[in-house]
């Protein structure tokens, strides 16, 4: 999240089916209930559509109920649903220990070892994007059973106004340094650089993408999979909450963004009011429909590491009346067709055919991710450590950007948050 912009989806996705013989031999008609919060016009919100259309034709019969649902309005309501009778046969959920680990170690989930190998899954993902796949009886992703199918993946990347760079006569930053000798140059001339949503993932992001650039990958392996001890007050933390704090000062990020959602901080840089965006792949599909000026995206100048995994996965929950339609749905999303498409929208498809991207923008974005995961730069997101410690990121994060908390009891309530949550060896 970890995550995706909290879209709630138009009623436009709500495709259903009429008539026919049941699947399965049976006479009986039957329901797919289905939820999922991608955006109607972003890469998987255009997949996974295409893909109902299709699970429709090879089901005759069944028909497909989609119903709209929030990213926030699962994320907070998903244990209490799935503990009831009245559960979707499958829905798209958040990756990572502290929420798809927590459903899978409460026993929420079905376990969907058998159907990945039996279909081929396994051998579709690649070892990084495979990790949020499987969790261990703690509910620790990397190994285990497999809880979960990713059908895209997602990274971060900053994203460049090039129109406001020319406007302004600043040069597109190559390295870290030229980035923030960039910023200097944009608040002297009184605009604010960086677009930033202080109430959802954002500003976390910017804060652990800081502490990114300071690590390595047994540091990662400490924090999100407890292989060793984390220490918020090691060099890449404190780095990560001192600069943050010095670009506040320095007005790289505006203060009024404390309360700022993703929502708006995306759309803010859609209105060209911004020049640079540092967010995830999420975006790309509605950049590419709604910006109306030239951009740009690069991978953070200066570090090996950036957020990023397989994307939001699959889940088939305990309770599910129709497993095999759900299995048979997710295979669908993984076929090359579905795959291809979710690439030329502007996704990071695990299962195409690359000759068949032809957008060049689509070309860019899964190249970059292709340098990122060749040099096993994939470094998840920081609330999936712990249950709970997304809000805790939130609240504390937004302390230090109004000052009400220096970054040194900033880094000690993460500290006693994440001690507090993570599983005693």
């Amino acid at each position: 999240m970890t995550t995706v912009a909290a879209a709630i989806l138009g009623g436009s996705l709500l495709v259903s089916a009429c008539g026919g013989s049941g699947g399965g031999g049976s006479s009986d008609a039957k329901t797919l209930k289905l939820w999922h919060y991608e955006g109607p016009d972003s890469a998987m919100g255009v997949a996974w559509n295409e893909a109902i259309k299709e699970f429709e034709a090879k089901h005759p019969g069944v028909k497909v109920k989609f119903e709209e649902k929030g990213f926030e309005q699962i994320q907070k309501t998903a244990p209490m649903i799935l503990n009831s009778s009245d559960v979707p046969d499958i829905m798209e959920y958040n990756k990572g220990n502290a929420t798809a680990g927590a459903l899978a170690k409460q026993g929420l989930l079905t376990d969907l070892t058998a159907e990945a190998t039996k279909r081929g899954w396994d051998k579709k993902l690649s070892a990084g994007v495979r990790t949020t796949s499987m969790y261990d009886t703690n509910g620790v992703m990397g190994s285990g059973k497999w809880y979960g199918v990713p059908n895209y993946a997602e990274y971060t990347m900053v994203f460049y106004n090039k129109d406001l760079f020319k406007k302004y006569g600043i040069a597109e930053p190559k390295t870290f340094d030229e980035l923030t000798a960039a910023m200097d140059k944009f608040v002297a001339k009184g605009v604010t650089p960086l677009a930033n949503a202080g109430a959802e993932y954002m500003a976390q992001q910017y804060l652990y993408q800081l502490a990114l650039s300071k690590a390595d990958r047994s540091w990662v392996d400490k924090y999100e999979l407890y292989k060793g001890k984390t220490d918020f007050h090691d060099a890449a933390w404190t780095y990560a909450a001192d600069t943050f704090a010095d670009w506040l000062k320095k007005g790289y990020i505006s203060k009024k963004s404390t309360s700022t959602k993703a929502e708006d901080a995306g759309v803010s840089w859609i209105q060209g009011k911004a020049p640079i965006l540092f967010s995830g792949s999420w975006w790309y599909g509605r950049f590419q429909t709604e910006a109306k000026f030239d951009w740009d995206s690069a991978l953070w100048p200066g570090s090996n590491l950036t957020l990023g995994s397989g994307g939001n996965i699959w889940v088939v929950p305990k309770n599910a009346k129709n497993k095999d339609l759900a299995y048979d749905f997710i295979d669908i999303t993984m076929s090359k067709k579905i795959q291809n498409l979710l690439g030329n929208k502007g996704g990071i498809p695990v299962a195409a055919d690359t000759s068949a991207i032809t957008d060049p923008k689509s070309k860019q974005l899964i190249d970059n991710f292709n340098t990122l995961s060749g040099r096993d730069g994939l470094a998840f997101y920081p609330d999936w450590p712990v249950n709970g410690f997304y809000d805790v990121l939130v609240s504390e994060t937004q302390k230090l950007m109004t000052g009400s908390e220096k970054p040194d009891a900033y880094l000690s309530a993460l500290q006693q948050a994440y001690d507090k949550g993570a599983p005693t060896k």
